[in-house]
């Protein structure tokens, strides 16, 4: 696990940019460094030793010298493939999974995508060719930026080692603002919150050569074929897979720990793994608390678990140090506990199984069709989804116009298209609401009908629309929300974190699941959660998704977060985005009392921090040396 960065230009001084790009992730990488310049190139490494401790170091080359690679990731079949390539005739000089990339490319071009099981970004140099190539993960688990300004092509782990170069120019993506609101992450189908920085989508890779960049997809999601096995064969194929999973994940020459919540999918990862540390974090709320919860399991399961608590004065005195991380905005409140999850974690370990990307492989969000507690209604819900589809259509659009009743929007969103209704997992503001609130120099960027659309298209014949959901959160949430804030959450504390629920070969089971055995009248994700059901207690695995429960209301009401919030809401530069007399109004209703704002608040708080860290102070923030009080 590292950070890689570099560029392309036939410019001076390449070896003193590109250290100042390197130190700028030395957080991704503090165990040692390298580069490899030439007239051409400049590439960059930051290493976090996990794989071949001593003989890893990168950047690595082929035989004769003639290519050359940076490579942030693991590869889990690395040691089979490493032996069919010595069979082949390549000769290793290292025992690391990135050397099989290298030869791998060597041998069988593009073809290696094909092959590799694993999370990775990865850029191969060919001198002979003077070509660059890489390529990102099939779904964005490691993150991928580039951008081509003033005569020179940059890449890297993260959009914050750009800063350094003298070619980048630092420029607001005005677009990015309004679908922000709605969306609370970046989900602008490849442009990032700055100007001229993309991201290589997931499942992509490229060529670039003589100033020409080629992007091709090598792999996509596929839900047109379901297999037909009882629903018994389904939990003992979805058991079987991830059992393997977990143990293909484990490859390491160190310690791999477990982070653990109350939720069923890393209660499942643990139970399996069974490790010698796992690590749980909570709030000092007293409706609920995440690591109390988790603790519980640990007993049962007698693993020994590290358990803390935070509270609001530590988030909102780590807040700006969290955005800076995160690169772009992203106001999932998730990220707060993750943050401090990972870095306890990091006190103790090198590496951590999670439990992300099952909901999205086995359909556990409540809004893929589960609104409802009355089992009466979900039976009948069940029964409409068998309707042809021209009348089921019609009857969800009826139901969508109706007065609201109880269950009205279970059954409106089990009879509705798919594309009638669904964004994904977040909505904040509806898109009029932040028309409203902002300057109208920031209300151009893309609509959600224009965000969502191709992929819609994409997936316009199936016929499943939770499948259409699911294909739709795969490109969107997943890689922009959920595995975006993990791995700079984790890397922001030098922690490698790993996710075997998110894995292809999970992926071609899950894929071909009959959805009727995924979301129904009984469960959402019901043969994944009867799978977790032989490893954890029967009360665990049928629990409700709660993902980290962050206590933003009380915090916004008083105190620190209030007064810090405030600050940020009447500050000058605010005024540039924002309507300032409409946004303090919504803290004042909070603080009244009026529900269903926090949300609200605290997305256009994380932007304002972001903003402030990247284009007021553009300094890094402090981290403060964190005091965990363990329960």
């Amino acid at each position: 696990m590292c950070g890689i960065v570099g560029f392309v230009n036939t410019k001076d001084q390449k070896a003193e940019i590109i250290e100042q790009m390197m130190d700028r992730i030395i957080h991704r990488g503090p165990n040692s460094s390298g580069k490899f310049i030439d007239d051409q190139v400049a590439l960059g490494f930051r290493r976090l030793s996990i794989i071949d401790l001593e003989g890893g170091t990168q950047p690595i080359y082929n035989e004769d010298g003639t290519k050359v690679i940076i490579f942030n990731g693991e590869i889990y079949n690395f040691q089979s493939l490493r032996e069919e390539l010595i069979q082949a005739g390549h000769v290793f000089t290292t025992h690391a999974d990135t050397e099989v990339l290298l030869h791998g490319y060597e041998e069988w071009g593009t073809d290696l995508l094909q092959r590799v099981r694993g999370m990775f970004a990865f850029a191969i140099w060919d001198r002979e060719k003077q070509e660059l190539f890489g390529a990102r993960d099939h779904f964005g688990i490691k993150p991928y930026y580039y951008a081509e300004m003033n005569g020179t092509f940059m890449f890297g782990s993260e959009i914050k080692s750009f800063l350094p170069h003298p070619d980048f120019e630092k420029e607001l993506n005005k677009d990015a603002l309004k679908p922000y609101l709605t969306f609370q992450y970046s989900p602008l189908n490849g442009e990032t919150f700055f100007k001229g920085v993309y991201r290589l989508q997931e499942g992509h890779y490229f060529t670039y050569k003589n100033g020409v960049m080629d992007i091709h997809e090598y792999w996509d999601a596929d839900y047109s074929h379901k297999e037909s096995y009882s629903k018994e064969d389904w939990v003992q194929k979805i058991d079987d897979t991830v059992q393997e999973s977990i143990a293909a994940h484990k490859i390491s020459d160190v310690e791999v720990g477990s982070f653990l919540s109350s939720g069923v999918d890393s209660s499942y990862v643990a139970a399996v793994l069974r490790p010698d540390h796992s690590f749980s974090i909570g709030f000092d709320d007293k409706t609920y608390n995440e690591a109390i919860e988790a603790r519980k399991l640990t007993k049962m399961l007698g693993l020994n678990n590290t358990a803390a608590v935070i509270d609001g004065e530590m988030s909102f005195n780590a807040f700006p140090l969290i955005q800076y991380h995160l690169d772009e905005p992203d106001s999932n409140p998730s990220c707060v506990p993750l943050y401090f999850l990972a870095n306890l974690a990091s006190q103790h370990v090198r590496v951590v199984q999670s439990g992300e990307g099952a909901d999205e492989l086995f359909a556990g969000y409540a809004a893929y069709g589960w609104h409802t507690n009355s089992k009466m209604i979900r039976v009948f819900a069940q029964g409409l989804k068998k309707l042809p589809k021209n009348i089921r259509f019609k009857l969800g659009r009826t139901i969508g116009k109706m007065r609201n009743f109880h269950g009205r929007i279970h059954l409106y969103e089990a009879t509705a298209p798919a594309k009638d209704f669904f964004i994904g997992q977040a909505l904040v503001f509806e898109e009029q609401e932040a028309a409203e609130i902002l300057h109208p120099d920031y209300t151009n960027g893309p609509s959600v009908a224009e965000i969502v659309a191709p992929y819609y298209e994409k997936v316009k014949d199936l016929d499943e629309e939770v499948n259409k959901m699911q294909y739709l959160d795969v490109h969107q949430w997943m890689p922009k929300d959920i595995l975006l804030k993990a791995d700079k959450m984790s890397m922001a504390s030098s922690l490698e974190l790993r996710v075997p629920l998110l894995d292809i070969e999970v992926m071609k089971v899950a894929q071909t699941i009959p959805t009727k055995y995924l979301i129904n009248q009984y469960n959402t994700k019901d043969v994944f959660r009867q799978a977790a059901n032989r490893h954890l207690p029967t009360e665990w695995a049928n629990r409700e998704k709660l993902g980290f429960p962050v206590p933003i209301r009380a915090w916004l009401k008083e105190g620190t977060g209030y007064k810090t919030v405030k600050e940020l809401f009447t500050a000058d530069f605010a005024a540039e985005f924002f309507d300032q007399e409409k946004i303090l109004q919504l803290l004042a209703d909070h603080r009244a009392g009026k529900q269903g704002l926090q949300r609200k608040i605290w997305t256009i708080y994380t932007f304002l921090t972001w903003y402030k860290v990247f284009f007021i102070d553009e300094k890094i923030p402090k981290a403060e040396t964190i005091i965990y009080e363990t329960i």
